[in-house]
């Protein structure tokens, strides 16, 4: 089973509207509401291509309600530690430029991460937990550290989708994938990265640090694999970007649910591409359909 981890989930109010005036009374043209969270963004993304998987982290108040209501509506199972402030809600202004407006989420106890904890450490060798997003600031700075470390103690396999020092403190443990963005890997090593042969070095760096694999995205500029057999660099479909909300989630579960279909890093490699464009060509997340609509522009070479 692949469980999915949203420490700090919300729910992710949409406004679009033409542009914004601020000081003025601005109506809008359209408005939606989405249960959110990259990890949560996962279980949705791997729900449309077929792939069961188990949503965890904190949920509370009315807001938390929705988000457990929005993912069994969808037949996504959850088990979320109940807390006692309201689950946050994030703000997305699409105009002529894209805003995001999002909250701190509520506080979370020791008792309650405790109990995050005691679920993850019933996980099996047979699971996959995949971590991804923000660490709520009431929790320690060593808490993706603190989980993984169980997974490592029980031989679960776990994905993390973090950047800075969240990233940099799970690869001892040998995360099974790693999915930084160009900028995010450059901040890591104190550099400008702008092309796919740019990043396979520092790519290879986070190997030799403990990642099993890594996808680097480079947004238009495509993205690459590298694994301890190969190299690889990816185009990118050509489409409209309309949203950018959940494309890197959405490339992490195309991976997950090709790899746990067929075992094949390339396949699941250019999955994970056009499971990426697909949402970034989309208002919301993207379908199976729309990927595989997109399959034929991914070429691969080494």
């Amino acid at each position: 089973m692949i469980y999915t981890l949203t420490l700090n989930p919300s729910v992710d109010y949409i406004i679009e509207v033409p542009e914004v005036h601020l000081g003025e009374l601005n109506r809008l043209e359209k408005t939606s509401k989405f249960a959110g969270g990259k990890g949560i963004n996962v279980s949705r993304v791997l729900k449309r291509m077929g792939v069961q998987s188990k949503a965890l982290g904190f949920v509370g108040g009315f807001t938390g309600s929705f988000i457990e209501n929005q993912l069994q509506a969808e037949n996504i199972e959850t088990d979320f530690v109940k807390v006692e402030e309201d689950t946050r809600i994030n703000v997305k202004v699409k105009a002529d430029t894209e805003t995001e407006l999002n909250a701190s989420g509520p506080t979370i106890s020791e008792v309650k991460f405790q109990e995050l904890k005691n679920k993850i450490a019933s996980l099996t060798s047979e699971d996959l937990l995949v971590l991804a997003g923000s660490v709520p600031s009431t929790l320690p700075k060593t808490t993706y550290e603190e989980l993984v470390k169980i997974c490592h103690e029980n031989n679960v396999s776990f994905v993390v989708d973090a950047e800075g020092d969240l990233l940099k403190a799970v690869l001892p443990y040998r995360p099974f994938l790693i999915k930084p963005n160009h900028h995010e890997l450059g901040e890591l090593f104190g550099t400008t990265i702008t092309t796919a042969e740019e990043a396979i070095p520092y790519g290879k760096k986070l190997l030799e640090m403990g990642a099993q694999n890594v996808i680097v995205s480079l947004a238009g500029e495509g993205a690459v694999l590298i694994s301890q057999h190969e190299e690889l660099i990816s185009t990118v479909p050509k489409g409209e970007v309309k949203s950018s909300v959940g494309a890197g989630d959405s490339m992490v579960a195309g991976f997950l649910s090709k790899y746990e279909e067929t075992q094949d890093m390339k396949e699941s490699f250019r999955y994970s591409i056009a499971s990426g464009s697909a949402t970034a060509f989309s208002i919301g997340l993207c379908t199976k359909e729309k990927v595989e609509s997109l399959l034929s522009q991914v070429q691969l070479q080494s």
